[in-house]
This record gives C-alpha cells, structure tokens and sequence, in this order.
C-alpha cells in the first residue's frame, strides 16, 4: 500500500474469509491531493460485502494504524465474498487517475501535512541525524488495544513488514468504526478523499554516553536571563589592584585641580580685597568698644599707619605715611619727602616704635603724592582702601598722624564738604610745585606732621589722604608751617589717590589729565577764559590736541565742567585733574556771548 499517499489498498483476489492476498497490486497513480470523484452509481443489489470491505478499508486507513487498517480491510473483503463477482473491478476502474505521479517525500501540496492535516506538535529543538543514519527507537509507550476482526483471526500483515511505533504525541483521528457479527447494509460509497498520513514520529537525536542530552530542555528565550558575564568585546578587564590605582590617581588628580584653581581664585580675590578695601583689619577692637566707635576705628588701623623723618641739604621735616601693601609700600604727600632730595634720607617708625631706613620709589607735585617702600619688614598690614565717591557729607571721619612729631595722634570729625577745589605749594617760578586737588572739606583737627595721614570712614577704610589746613594766619597751607588747626582741613579724594600711586609704583611717574589749552590764570571774570597765545607765543590751543579736536580757540570762556560751574582757571584744572586720561568731559563754552557745548576727551602729559 502507498503510505506517502495515503491511498487504500487495493482489492486483492477474492479467498476464504481470513486468507492473506498473495500479493499486494500496485496502488493507481495518485497526486497526493484529493481526487475529482464522479458521481457514484447505486449499488447494485447484492453488493453490500464489497461495500462494506471498502468502508472497512477506509476506516482502518484513518486511524493510522495500517496493520489496523489491513486487517479491517481483510475482514470487509472477506464478508463481501458472496458479493457480486466484478463488483470491485467496476469501482476501482471508475476512479479518476492522478495527472502526475505519487510523491515519494511526501512533499506539500501533493504529500501531507496539506492545508487539510492538523498542525504538528510543538518540538524544542533537538540535533537532526543526518540522512541515513540509524536512529534508536525510543521506549515504546503503551498501545490501545487493537481491533480484532469479526471471526476472532489476527488481521494477516504483509510479508517483512512491521509494525510501526506509535508516535509520541498523539495526532487526532478518525474514531474506529464499530464492528459487529453480522454484516450491515450500508448506502452506496460517496465520493471520497483521500485521508493524509499521520505525522511520522519525530526523530530523536541519541543520548550522549556522558549523561543526558545538553538540548533536551534548551529555551531560546531563557538566555537572554542567563547570569553568567557576556562575552567579552576585546577591552583589558583590570584587576582589583589595577582599579584601585585608578581610583587614586583620580582622586589625586582632582585634588590638585581643585587646589590649583582654589589657590588661584584665592590669589585673585586677595588682590582684589587688597586694592579695595574690603578685607580683614589689621587691629582688634578694644572690649566694650564698638567696631564703628572712634576707639574701634583707631585700634584696627593704628598698626598700619607710620610716621616719616626726612633730613636733606639744609632741611627736615616730619609726616605721616600708611601702609599700602604687604611688599613694603607707603603712602604719604610729595611735600613731606621732598625736602630729602635725591641724597636726602628718610626713616619710618612704626607704631611699635620700629624705624627702618626708606626710599622713594616715585612722586608726583601736581597731585602732591609720593611713595616710599621700606625693605626687610614683614608681616605687614595695609590699610584697606574705601570708596571716596561713595562720601558724604556729614559722615563720620577719624584722623591719624603726627602733629608736632607727636606719632599715633587720633582726631576725629565729618565730612563737611566735598569737591573742595584747593591749590598748594608755588614756591617755584614755573609753578610745578603747585598742587591742584578736588578735596575732601573735613573738621576733624589737622595740624602740622598730619600730611600723609590717612582720613578713615566709620569701617576703618581710607577714604582720603590728608593734605592741607586752612590757618588763622590767612591762606592755605600744607601743613609745613607752624599755624594750627581752625577746623578746616582738606584730604585727596583716595580714589585719585589710587591711581596715581599705582601709576608711580608701575613706572615711577604718573600721568596728568589734559585738554592741550592754556589758559588765563589773571583773568578776573567768571569762568576759565582759553589765553590768546601759548607760553612759548605760539597758539594758545594744541594743534591737534584735545581742545583742538573739540574745537576750542583762544577766548573761549569754560563756565561749566560737567554740569559743575567754574570760576576760575584753578577750579577748571582742579575738575579735569580729578579724571583720568582718555576719560570725556563735557564742557559750555561763552564764545561771543553765546554758549555752546563741547565734548573733550582728555590727553595725558608727565609735566604738571
């Protein structure tokens, strides 16, 4: 019979009931897929045995036992052999024959499983033998009984066959066809299919000899959970030892990163705090004092302020100083070191009573400021520096010098006016000695030997450097002379201060703010009247100076200096002394009895 095809055994010559056919006929060709059946013919009376032997046949076929089926077959043709001689012949020959041969392999669409068969078990994966190869029967599970035929004989089998092991997983069948002892009537065979094969039993990979197989319960999807490392990528895996170098090298390596850019911002912030005053104080304040408190104020800065003796070429003098910065650095008046001269010598006590030899590092007539640096001192405190912008007036002030040559003395006042403008010195003919300041007006007592000393705020900062007193004895002075204090005293603004200190450390000279005019210091009218002619007779304005730019000329009158009014030429060089070069000033101009305004940028010039 044609297992791949699952076509019906064919009709074998008719024999006693229970007798083998000799030999088996060739199954008609088939396709493998279901044939086109005709019409089927009524029975013809007498032929139910042949019909029941085809049932029978059919019936066993489906179940998939083929033993099964052989031996229901057997017992159909055997009850059919009083049946119609030809019977047979006439339906087997009725059949349509397949257009193709029957497939070996049983290959879709002309073996099984097609679109009609169930579909297979599920199997994990399992190795394939390879083709040929002889593979051990697994255990043979329990069988169902197998039907016996009607006359109680075993169904006959073909010659060296056997019979085939029932497959692991079921596959649904047709249920048996009862049989019972006497033969039924059945109606005409309708047109039927051909039933698919089972599924052949799926093959099993040997056991290996070392114990069971490694696949048997392999899940594809379980090794995604697997805990074991993944494979490696090619990258050096370190040591514990190797790690732990690492994380020392790292931490090593940001500690000095933060200590570069920690002593570098603290570096920064020092300087910063050093120029302007917003450090620590040099002093502490004395117990039940407060901070603010005249007593609190000297005691912070006391430590930092120094007083000068200077001898020269038939003259001495005394003055005060204070402290700028850690590198020895002194601030003090130009007209209190200028009687040393260039061989003159100049000495600094502190407030511990220390005296140090010093020498002038630059100074300046025009602002009447010089500095002294002392060498081989350390440990010293600079005073911090305030805002004089920031003044005004009625503020509290405190005063430190050596009046007299009496060192430490402390005054205090207020502020009682501001932008005071003064002149000082002149004792020379070209007038390089006088000193045009926009002062600081205070009432705190200032006498003779307070030139230099600074004028402190509330917070113990400088805000000015005391300078000039205005005595009974008429005039102003710089305090060089004998007359004493009538409670009006005159400091430099410490904001120009400043500046012209750091220009005379930088370059031993500073830099004078100028508009290239020259101007008529005997005028009497209102105002800062532009000379007809230069000092040298030439014209009274630069060519291509500042005023030139500006368009000035000789006559112009300057009333107002950025919105302050002007009465003199003094007044005028005392407003643009208190900017810096390369700043714009505004200033109204009388030309003609019509006033203009014009705006300046200033020059800059060594001389006074």
């Amino acid at each position: 019979m044609n297992e791949g095809n699952g076509v019906p055994p064919a009709d074998g010559p008719r024999g006693t009931a229970g007798t083998a056919p000799t030999a088996p006929a060739p199954p008609p060709p088939s396709d493998g897929d279901f044939e086109l059946a005709k019409p089927a013919p009524a029975a013809p009376p007498g032929t139910p045995g042949e019909a029941e032997g085809e049932t029978g046949g059919q019936a066993g076929s489906e179940t998939g036992g083929q033993a099964e089926g052989e031996a229901e077959g057997e017992a159909g043709r055997a009850a059919g052999e009083t049946a119609v001689p030809g019977s047979g012949e006439r339906a087997q020959a009725e059949r349509v024959t397949p257009l193709h041969d029957p497939d070996p392999y049983s290959t879709p669409p002309y073996g099984q499983p097609g679109p009609w068969a169930p579909a297979p078990p599920v199997q994990h994966p399992a190795v394939t033998p390879a083709h040929g190869t002889a593979v051990p029967a697994p255990p043979t599970p329990p069988t169902a009984p197998v039907l016996s035929v009607p006359q109680g004989t075993p169904a006959p089998q073909a010659p060296g066959s056997t019979t085939a092991p029932t497959p692991q997983t079921p596959v649904p069948a047709t249920p048996p066809v009862p049989q019972s002892a006497a033969p039924v009537p059945v109606p005409a065979p309708a047109p039927r299919m051909p039933a698919p094969d089972p599924a052949p039993p799926a093959a099993v990979p040997p056991v290996p000899e070392g114990g069971a197989d490694p696949w048997a319960g392999y899940d594809p999807w379980a090794a995604a959970q697997a805990r074991e490392p993944l494979q490696q990528t090619g990258a050096k895996v370190l040591t514990p030892a190797q790690r732990k170098r690492r994380a020392w090298r790292w931490v090593v390596g940001w500690t000095l990163v933060v200590a570069v850019v920690s002593g570098g911002t603290g570096g920064v912030v020092g300087a910063y705090v050093e120029r302007e005053g917003h450090g620590g104080q040099p002093g502490s304040v004395p117990a039940g004092r407060a901070p603010d408190s005249v007593a609190g104020v000297a005691a912070r800065a006391l430590p930092s302020v120094v007083t000068l003796h200077v001898r020269g070429d038939g003259a001495a003098g005394t003055g005060t100083g204070f402290v700028l910065d850690a590198q020895g650095h002194i601030l003090t008046n130009n007209h209190v070191v200028e009687p040393a001269g260039p061989d003159g010598e100049i000495s600094v006590t502190f407030s511990s009573g220390d005296t140090v030899k010093a020498e002038v590092v630059g100074r300046d007539g025009g602002y009447d400021l010089a500095v002294v640096q002392v060498h081989g001192v350390h440990g010293l405190t600079p005073l911090p520096l305030g805002d004089s912008d920031d003044v005004r007036v009625g503020d509290p002030v405190v005063a430190i010098g050596a009046p007299f040559d009496l060192a430490d003395t402390v005054t205090s006042g207020i502020i009682s006016a501001k932008e005071r403008p003064i002149t000082a010195g002149g004792e020379k003919s070209d007038g390089s000695d006088v000193s045009y300041v926009d002062a600081l007006q205070t009432d705190a007592p200032i006498n003779p030997g307070n030139s230099g000393g600074p004028l402190l705020d509330s917070h113990a900062r400088v805000i000015g450097v005391n300078s000039a007193i205005r005595s009974a004895g008429g005039g102003s002075g710089t305090g060089g002379g004998q007359a004493g204090s009538i409670g009006l005293g005159f400091a430099i603004p410490v904001n120009q201060a400043k500046r012209v200190a750091e220009e005379l450390i930088g370059h031993g000279h500073a830099t004078h703010p100028v508009i290239g005019v020259t101007l008529d210091m005997g005028y009497t009218g209102d105002g800062a009247r532009i000379d007809d002619k230069g000092a040298n007779g030439g014209s009274a304005v630069t060519r291509g100076g500042p005023g030139d730019r500006a368009g000035l000329e000789p006559g112009d009158v300057v009333t107002e200096a950025d919105g302050a009014r002007v009465h003199s030429g003094r007044e005028l060089i005392v407003k643009i002394r208190a900017h810096r070069p390369g700043d714009r000033l505004r200033l109204t101009v009388d030309r003609d009895g019509t006033e203009r305004e014009v705006s300046v940028v200033l020059g800059a010039a060594e001389q006074n």
